[in-house]
């Protein structure tokens, strides 16, 4: 019986040209985060269920896999952000703070089966841990890192919203509002359903009509970051709360400039809720500028304790996430997918005829010099040998024949350039470089 090959709905599996492309993409960020002394951490893809759900059930606990038949509670990871606040607890004793991590790893949710969204996929994560207090500069940092990450990937014209979640929280408690965090699930919906759902949202929550309409006026709000920060301070709002994040989300602005993050980059917009009800201080979200209904292709935000469903220590932290196979899709699909020139040099040894040792010596010769390089040990007739180089995106093929073996030279084609070259095995550093 032959079993029809195929793979579980909302996994992703790449072709190897298309692989490569998204190992690059992984690399970006990668060093990116390492390049601001962000350090690597790996934790286990299986988790005691009571850690995963220690914030309490609800929707967490309909997207995540258990694991059947072990003797602990066990499910599959749903973000890595749970698991950093475990680990952490763990050793927060053996850590210095604050402590800066990253982790790219597979993270596992029940998704419903539809285009674009998968069960498995790839989170690229960095944060900051603090003990207590935690500077407002890493928010900035987080900023210029989207921003190198993005650049990198080719892209110019994307926008890093920001906004502080003091602001807006402070602003519902002057218009009566008690259940902030509802009204602000509600906001975060706002680009989705337009302004008269909105209201009715809002309306339906208990919150007066007036109210309703100085709310959604005030997150319609567009200037330039001076401007909104003009607006918020006339608006004469005298509450603690919305005060505090006024002054974060000056503070973060000014030590944005800082780092020398492009003006048109980034902005403090009122719009950005992020419904997540884990932040509590700055948010983050990213769009690329023309596609903006990829929606957010990075975010993060700030958090007062990761900790405190683990250790009574109070530990603050702000971090920002890629979802990766998410973003890979999408960019995919509008066929903008970064193009990465390798710097290394790929070569494909080519006998024709002739006893393999040569062949072998020269492949000894190119893995010396660290070339990326193999040998075609079955025959194949010409064309085939060009399209299998081509397949696999090789540089060069390399051709041996009797007349080589005999003057101990190389013949040469350049696939970039189409030009043949006869060299000796002395020249390949040459070339190489």
């Amino acid at each position: 019986m032959i079993v029809k090959p195929s793979i579980l709905p909302g996994t992703m599996e790449l072709l190897p040209h298309e692989q490569l492309i998204f190992n690059k993409m992984k690399d970006i960020i990668r060093e990116t985060y390492e390049l601001f002394a962000f350090l690597p951490i790996d934790t286990p893809a299986l988790e005691k269920t009571e850690i995963l759900l220690a914030k309490g059930g609800g929707e967490t606990e309909k997207q995540i896999y258990n694991i059947a038949n072990t003797s602990t509670e066990t499910s599959l990871r749903f973000d890595l952000t749970v698991p950093l606040a475990r680990y952490v607890s763990m050793h927060e004793h053996e850590l210095k703070f604050p402590f800066k991590r990253y982790q790219i790893a597979k993270v596992y949710r029940g998704e419903r089966n539809q285009k674009g969204r998968y069960r498995e996929f790839y989170q690229c994560d960095c944060d900051i841990i603090g003990d207590e207090k935690l500077s407002k500069f890493y928010d900035a940092e987080l900023v210029k890192i989207i921003s190198i990450i993005f650049r990198k990937f080719g892209f110019d014209k994307f926008t890093i919203m920001i906004n502080n979640r003091n602001i807006m929280n402070g602003f519902l408690k002057s218009q009566g509002v008690e259940d902030t965090v509802e009204a602000v699930r509600a906001l975060d919906k706002y680009d989705k359903i337009g302004r008269d759902s909105l209201e009715e949202l809002l309306i339906n929550q208990g919150i007066k009509a007036d109210s309703v309409k100085n709310i959604i006026d005030l997150i319609e709000f567009e200037g330039t970051n001076e401007e909104t920060i003009a607006h918020l301070e006339g608006l004469g709002i005298d509450n603690e709360i919305f005060l505090k994040g006024l002054a974060e989300m000056k503070e973060v602005l000014e030590n944005i400039k800082l780092f020398n993050v492009d003006k048109n980059n980034y902005k403090f917009t009122l719009k950005l809720q992020r419904g997540l009800d884990y932040y509590t201080s700055t948010v983050i979200e990213t769009v690329l500028d023309d596609y903006k209904e990829l929606g957010s292709v990075a975010g993060g935000g700030s958090y007062e304790n990761l900790t405190q469903f683990y250790s009574k220590r109070e530990l603050p932290g702000v971090g920002i996430s890629i979802g990766l196979t998410r973003l890979f899709f999408q960019l995919s699909e509008k066929n903008i997918l970064p193009k990465f020139e390798s710097e290394e040099k790929s070569f494909l040894v080519a006998p024709l005829d002739i006893d393999m040792s040569y062949a072998i010596s020269v492949l000894n010769e190119l893995h010396e010099l660290g070339a990326n390089s193999e040998v075609l040990y079955s025959k194949m007739k010409m064309k085939k040998i060009f399209d299998f180089a081509e397949s696999y995106s090789f540089d060069y093929i390399i051709f041996l024949g009797q007349e080589e073996l005999e003057n101990k030279k190389l013949s040469v084609r350049d696939l970039n350039s189409k030009e043949n070259i006869s060299i000796s095995i002395d020249e390949l550093k040459t070339l190489i470089k």
